[in-house]
């Protein structure tokens, strides 16, 4: 697992954003907070009570490519924040990881990103949770447009690319150069062209957004976080209330002295000629082991649909180059190249 210490998605951003304000832009966050798609009422009691918590961040494709539907998530990051040890614990899981849809009417297994499509941000907690045996308490999902505006926000980034990107008609040649909105887009999102597929991508989004934060720091960005929140309203969902995201801010800003984040990397599989990645059963229960124990909770061991079929898969772990993967007729999806 790689561990480093930015946020890996623009939702995160938002949420160091407002830990960054803290109490000296209170009021005007409180202000901006109602343009954002909150909750009508708590889904779970834990922020209320000053308690260790956990967060599904959500960065779906819909708004991009010209799509109109929900769309995929294609950036998932389940974050654990605990107030009284001042750490967050923070894992990305791989968009292409196969996992049971959980909450489906028929038992199936995906790629994870399919769950917010499927059943949205309820599926996608169930199906997160399940999957590395941790209770999801709340959930923020963004569109990927998003990012394009906070990037123009701050006035561009500066990046240094290790190879030529080229997407929906942009390119970034080799080399440094300052991104707008459009080109960091362009960059975070292209994957086929990478030879480190999805996992090179999610360095390429790690580098827009530790330029992004950098930025948001400064005096001239910070005291406009709000105003970029306003702005950001309609492509933010979430079940967070209004009043819980301004306990956030009072209560656990000191949540982030410590920040510990994750990458999960699993081996690759070609299940009806699509490629997944499949997540062994020890990283996974590695990640739920510091998860809980961020939340306080005592380790639990993992037994769910995706261990059960590592533990029939097991020749497939001892041979890297082994792309068979059998799932025992629990895989119905046949992906398309627009979806692949």
């Amino acid at each position: 697992m790689k561990k480093t210490k930015i946020v890996f998605t623009i939702l995160g951003v938002i949420i160091a954003a407002i830990l960054i304000v803290g109490g000296i832009f209170v009021y005007r966050t409180q202000q901006s907070l109602n343009a954002l798609n909150t909750g009508d009422k708590s889904v779970s009691k834990k922020i209320d009570n000053s308690k260790p918590f956990s967060i599904l961040l959500l960065g779906a494709d819909t708004g991009t490519d010209g799509r109109v539907d929900r769309g995929n998530s294609d950036t998932m990051m389940l974050l654990t924040l605990n107030p009284k040890k001042k750490k967050t614990v923070a894992y990305s899981i791989p968009r292409d990881a196969l996992a049971e849809m959980v909450g489906d009417k028929k038992k199936n297994v995906q790629k994870i990103n399919a769950a917010y499509n499927i059943g949205l941000s309820t599926m996608a907690k169930k199906t997160v949770g399940n999957l590395l045996g941790v209770p999801v308490d709340y959930h923020v999902a963004i569109n990927m447009e998003a990012l394009e505006k906070t990037v123009d926000f701050v006035g561009g980034v500066t990046v240094t690319s290790d190879l030529k990107v080229s997407f929906n008609g942009v390119t970034i040649p080799k080399g440094t150069h300052h991104l707008n909105g459009k080109q960091a887009l362009t960059y975070a999102r292209m994957r086929y062209q990478d030879p480190r597929g999805d996992y090179g991508r999610q360095l390429r989004q790690q580098q827009v957004l530790k330029a992004v934060i950098k930025k948001l720091e400064e005096p001239k960005y910070l005291v406009k976080v709000p105003d970029l929140i306003k702005k950001l309203g309609n492509d933010i969902n979430t079940d967070l209330t209004t009043s819980q995201i301004d306990q956030i801010v009072l209560k656990y800003h000191n949540s982030t002295k410590t920040m510990d984040f994750n990458q999960i990397q699993g081996q690759t599989a070609w299940i009806n000629d699509s490629s997944y990645q499949i997540l062994p059963t020890t990283t996974i229960q590695n990640a739920s082991n510091k998860l809980r124990e961020n939340l306080e909770l005592e380790p639990k061991t993992l037994n769910n649909t995706e261990t059960k079929l590592n533990a029939k898969n097991r020749a497939f772990f001892k041979n890297e180059d082994d792309t068979n993967y059998d799932t025992y007729g629990l895989d119905t999806t046949y992906y398309t190249n627009n979806t692949y």
